[in-house]
């Protein structure tokens, strides 16, 4: 499907056809920082920013929200019990490549084995709209080193690329190419296409490599660097409160509760998010407790995000957007750590 473009003149346009779809997500500002959250009409079209740098939460929100009811029970017995997998027609304006990717994951993540009808339903009904970014939000991001600076191939129904006036709009899938099928979207030409050339090489000259080796050898450097003493120092600085995994893309470990209402009688099943870095994340029948001590809960996020993901999914665990060292009251870096064992081995 040969791109198109959209001018910004008539991206108020673009905002309001996507809401006669059904809801909207974009970017907006939430104080200094920025969150996805929905758009409710047109007259709050002036609220999204396509300018933002990294979204606080990343947009798996809306598919895997922190608190979800699985199922309401009532009485004993199959027949009081009702699944509630539910969706809406829903449009995510603005992700970023490096998201897109995490999405990507989650995807094949809910997809393998028994296949999770709760993510999948909301992802069925989500129109994907990306956004190029041309530099990293802060020092902390490393997305070019994940290979997440540009798109995943199919997983994005179009994609903005910002040339000033105008929006390069590439288009990868049936919905998307229904989306473009508007007088508002034009032939991209030889000038729009020499634009996206040079916006491209812009962005590779601005994403520095800081990983002193490709990321095909980190699963194996993970590997030798199980027993290392890395683990031990990071973790005596670290305070344990998940912040790291709320605000990764690629996590979706979660807890499941039951709610008994007050009759004794009928309630709810829930899932919440929940994280490897709790103490109690790990305990089993008997009290059991596989990851006690921090380190060996640290180096389990870590190993997770390098290694155990892309084992699992064939796709990568951390995208390098930067988030968990951002936010981390104790200024823990995972990109220090896949730095340093690295030279504990003589990579």
């Amino acid at each position: 499907m040969l791109p198109k473009v959209l001018s910004k003149d008539r991206f108020a346009d673009f905002v309001a056809r996507l809401l006669g779809g059904g809801r909207v997500f974009a970017p907006v500002a939430k104080g200094p920082q920025f969150a996805f959250a929905e758009i409710a009409g047109p007259d709050e079209v002036s609220r999204i920013r396509m300018d933002y740098d990294i979204s606080i939460l990343p947009p798996k929100k809306l598919f895997m929200p922190q608190r979800e009811t699985l199922l309401t029970f009532k009485d004993k017995g199959p027949e009081g019990v009702r699944a509630e997998v539910k969706s809406q027609p829903t449009a995510i304006l603005g992700v970023h490549p490096y998201d897109l990717h995490a999405i990507a994951t989650l995807d094949a993540a809910f997809s393998k084995g028994a296949r999770d009808a709760y993510y999948l339903a909301k992802r069925g009904a989500t129109t994907l709209i990306g956004l190029n970014v041309k530099a990293p939000a802060n020092e902390n991001q490393f997305a070019a080193d994940m290979n997440a600076i540009d798109p995943p191939a199919g997983g994005y129904d179009l994609f903005l690329t910002d040339l000033g006036d105008r929006y390069y709009v590439e288009i990868s899938t049936g919905a998307g190419e229904a989306l473009a099928d508007d007088d508002m979207f034009t032939p991209a030409g030889a000038g729009d296409h020499k634009g996206k050339r040079a916006y491209d090489a812009a962005k590779a000259a601005h994403f520095t490599r800081k990983l002193p080796y490709d990321t095909r050898y980190l699963p194996e450097l993970l590997d030798v660097s199980y027993d290392s003493l890395i683990w031990e120092a990071a973790a005596r600085r670290c305070f344990s409160c998940g912040t790291c995994t709320n605000v990764c893309p690629t996590c979706y470990c979660f807890d499941v509760l039951d709610k008994l209402s007050m009759d004794a009688h009928s309630g709810t099943r829930e899932r919440i998010w929940d994280s490897c870095q709790l103490e109690g994340f790990a305990v089993v029948a008997g009290g059991e407790n596989f990851r006690e001590e921090r380190p060996s809960r640290l180096r389990h996020r870590m190993f997770r995000k390098g290694k155990y993901i892309f084992e699992r999914t064939g796709r990568t665990g951390c995208v390098g957007c930067g988030r968990c060292i951002t936010h981390c009251v104790a200024k823990i870096s995972i990109l220090e750590a896949f730095q340093q064992i690295a030279d504990q081995v003589g990579a």
